[in-house]
């Protein structure tokens, strides 16, 4: 094989060599992050993490999955999986801000929010606006329901009246986005097992590997100043047999001078 070919098996080696590294550590680093994120962000009640305004939460029921009765090819959010991850920006506390936002909703926008049935406790729902009536006080009447029409999983439709204070019904916020894989993290790093297959043994492996690549390190670099030095040491020799050869070639010069 000639030395070009050689140089550059090198150089792909080398380049996957780092690639991996940087995808090895970026993912320990996500995992760490997320981890951290879901310990130490306050949590309500319910396990929703709430930060500047904003507010997380993990879907739990399959009333928003994906149905071919529901067309949402057209809206920003589409349907959203069980154990997703929703980010959801919180109805504002001031009022002209709330009334700013209530005018803002559409039809297709997600909205989480709390609702009673009758003779059954308050529940957090996050369901599509499928109506908008705005009422004569200046409220308005939001017509809400989940994508997935083949379930009975909270499917029946839920009303929400803006203009009533005090209700149990009542909008927490609209949701602007979600990850399905940031959910699975999140949720798995809740759990000790989750915990020890996401970071710790990654962390272990990787920690193993780190040693061996040392350890191979510190062996090519021994092996290299060995090879240095038996270079350098021939070099000597062969000086050495040259100096000799000419001391020898010296003498017998002189010798037949004689």
């Amino acid at each position: 094989m000639s030395n070009e070919k050689l140089t550059e098996n090198s150089k792909v080696k080398k380049a996957f060599s780092i690639a991996l590294s940087v995808l090895t550590y970026l993912f320990f680093a996500i995992c760490l992050v997320a981890l951290i994120f879901s310990i130490t962000v306050k949590q309500d009640s319910e396990g929703a993490i709430n930060v500047f305004g904003k507010q997380a939460r993990i879907v739990l029921s399959d009333s928003m999955g994906e149905c071919e009765q529901t067309d949402v090819s057209g809206y920003q959010i589409k349907s959203i999986r069980v154990k997703s991850m929703i980010f959801i920006d919180l109805v504002p506390e001031n009022e002209a801000e709330r009334q700013a936002f209530y005018e803002n909703l559409k039809v297709g926008d997600v909205l989480t929010f709390k609702y009673v049935y009758v003779n059954t406790k308050q529940e957090t729902i996050t369901h599509r606006i499928i109506a908008i009536t705005q009422k004569d006080n200046g409220g308005y009447e939001i017509e809400l329901e989940g994508d997935n029409k083949s379930t009975n999983t909270d499917t029946l439709t839920q009303i929400i009246d803006t203009s009533l204070e005090d209700s149990p019904n009542f909008i927490v916020g609209k949701v602007s986005g979600q990850s399905y894989a940031l959910g699975l993290l999140v949720t798995a790093l809740k759990s000790p097992v989750g915990i020890l297959c996401i970071i710790i043994v990654p962390s272990i492996i990787i920690a193993i590997f780190e040693i061996i690549r040392l350890v191979n390190a510190l062996t090519a670099n021994k092996k290299k100043l060995e090879k240095e030095e038996m270079k350098k040491k021939d070099e000597e020799l062969e000086m050495l047999k040259q100096q000799l050869a000419k001391l020898q070639g010296d003498s017998s010069v002189d010798t037949s001078k004689e």
